[in-house]
């Protein structure tokens, strides 16, 4: 029993079957900073510098930031190295598979599906909100019942335009990743735009003498704050789901993953300081903080810009997580842990239509019935324990004779993998209490049906 659960991948098996069947490879360096900074940036940057600034951290969330991507660049090198030396979709899943053998890839996947789907359902809800506040200012108003999660006080039904977004997306998807990407580099330049915007009029707004006292809640308070940035930085690892699709990967795959991270980081700090220095932080604890920033300044239509910047930075965000979910399941058809039908791979499109629309339909169920607030610290914890398996995997795949030893390799190892376990492991301690029974209930239902359907139909078995 103990060898069939454990079972691994050969890595030069995996990676001569994919010259022969793989994605097409159209990504370069530039393509995958677009992809990492479209999944990265996006309803983090405007409502989380506000409410933890105020609460915790005051102007010191700055320094949240900066500690919070020091977190994720240790998470973000073992990464890389894995992205480079295995050029594979798949994402932790499939490095796991190689490493530590098909349960424990198996119950990463799941944590990842968990991540992924949850993301964009909980971000096209967020997507909506947005819209439906933007279209009433040019005094369009959607019917309420349209607007939200059935809520019978509220008088809410189902929340179409979160439906409607997903859709949207999965139909964008089926295209090609290359098309995609235009239209997400497109969307990306003007949330920046947006952001950039914000920063330099904002700057001659800044009153220095809001920034005393810089840590008025302490040590505790900027570290506490690190723990709840660190979510802002939450989708670089959908960059590594692209591995199979990248020209020259083990060189563009530790550039695209660390350059989204380091330009992410610049982007928060900047936004922080501005933001702390126009309004002082215990004015923060607002849904819209940049916005609010720019109104206090004077400042209206920089407000209205803002919100614009909010919904195309949430359709980047949808964009991409809805991406590393197909690729995921692209990644289990393949290996017989679910129906071969989620890696057929479109004649003409070369994409997994399938399994796109399969995920399209389930997110959008979720985004448009389901109220989600209770649940969205399920994706940090689905995100975390894939950070904690990669980080510790890099030892093991340094063994591994089977892969090659060529590409980007972690400096300062094993120094570096041990201090990124350590640390995600703390900060999956930091989750509440009711997120370990959710994730629990999720982690039973992958079991059962890895045991009545993936174990029996795995690759390995033949």
């Amino acid at each position: 029993m103990k060898n069939t659960l454990f079972r691994k991948i050969n890595a030069r098996d995996l990676l001569a079957k994919n010259k022969n069947v793989r994605l097409k490879q159209t990504l370069n360096a530039f393509d995958l900073i677009v992809l990492g900074v479209g999944a990265i940036v996006g309803t983090g940057i405007f409502i989380l510098p506000g409410t933890v600034s105020a609460l915790h951290a005051g102007p010191g969330i700055v320094f949240s930031f900066i500690i919070a991507a020091i977190v994720c660049a240790f998470a973000a090198m073992c990464y890389s190295e894995f992205a480079s030396a295995l050029p594979v979709t798949g994402s932790a899943y499939t490095y796991s598979y190689i490493v530590f053998g098909e349960i424990i890839a198996w119950l990463v996947g799941w944590a990842l599906l968990l991540e992924y789907g949850l993301a964009t359902a909980a971000v096209s809800t967020g997507w909506s909100a947005y819209l439906v506040s933007l279209l009433e200012g040019f005094g369009i108003h959607i019917p309420t019942a349209l607007t939200a999660a059935y809520n019978p006080e509220a008088g809410t039904v189902v929340n179409l335009p979160a439906m409607v977004i997903v859709f949207a997306i999965a139909a964008l998807l089926t295209l090609g990743i290359k098309e995609s990407n235009r239209l997400n580099a497109i969307m990306v330049i003007t949330k920046v735009g947006v952001i950039l915007m914000f920063i330099l009029i904002g700057a001659f707004y800044v009153e220095p003498t809001n920034w005393a006292p810089m840590l008025p809640f302490g040590v505790s308070g900027v570290l506490t704050g690190a723990a709840l940035v660190f979510f802002a930085y939450l989708g670089f690892d959908a960059v590594s789901a692209a591995a199979e699709e990248v020209i020259n990967p083990q060189r563009n795959m530790p550039i695209g993953i660390i350059g989204s991270l380091f330009f992410c980081t610049l982007l928060y700090v900047a936004v922080s300081l501005v933001l702390t220095g126009i309004v002082p932080y215990t004015n923060l604890n607002v849904s819209n903080p940049v916005s609010f920033a720019m109104q206090i300044a004077g400042q209206d239509w920089v407000a209205g810009f803002i919100s614009l910047g909010a919904i195309v930075g949430m359709t980047t965000v949808i964009l991409v997580m809805l991406y590393g979910g197909t690729r995921l399941l692209y990644a289990f058809g393949r290996d017989g842990l679910l129906p071969k039908s989620m890696a057929e791979i479109h004649k003409k499109f070369k994409t997994p239509v399938k399994n796109t629309w399969v995920l399209a339909m389930i997110t959008a169920f979720c985004g448009g019935f389901i109220p989600l607030n209770q649940l969205t610290s399920l994706v940090n914890m689905g995100t975390l324990i894939a950070f904690t398996i990669v980080s510790i995997g890099v030892i093991a795949l340094r063994r591994n004779k089977d892969i090659p030893s060529t590409g980007f390799k972690v400096p300062l190892y094993p120094i570096i993998p041990l201090v990124s376990f350590v640390l995600c492991i703390f900060l999956i301690l930091q989750l509440e209490a009711i997120t370990f029974i959710y994730c629990g209930v999720w982690f039973l239902i992958g079991i059962v049906f890895y045991f009545v359907y993936g174990k029996k139909h795995s690759k390995l078995n033949q």
